[in-house]
């Protein structure tokens, strides 16, 4: 996208997984190591969205893949967040 791009154009780079957000909150649940105990339920909003699903065609039309999959991308991405507490507390300490 960088080289080959439009410039303004938009390019959604996702993985192509259509999976319901609960099945989100579950897997990372599961690679904490936890259940769903840990989950509360409160009552939907108007418009609750299920899943969140992009169209990744521009970007793959540019030569762009995802070099991990779904669950490989994730454990990633938990194991950042639990060995950088420094960056994402403070964070949540001004929300109170």
């Amino acid at each position: 996208m960088l080289r080959n791009g439009v410039i303004g154009e938009i390019y959604n780079i996702g993985a192509g997984n259509e999976e319901p957000n609960r099945f989100l909150t579950d897997s990372i649940l599961e690679i904490l190591g936890f259940d769903d105990s840990m989950i509360e339920y409160v009552e939907d909003r108007l418009g609750h969205d299920r899943r969140y699903s992009i169209d990744t065609t521009k970007a793959r039309s540019l030569g762009w893949a995802p070099k991990r999959d779904f669950r490989e991308a994730l454990e990633a991405t938990v194991a950042w967040y639990s060995d950088n507490r420094w960056w994402w507390e403070p964070l949540r300490k001004k929300q109170g």
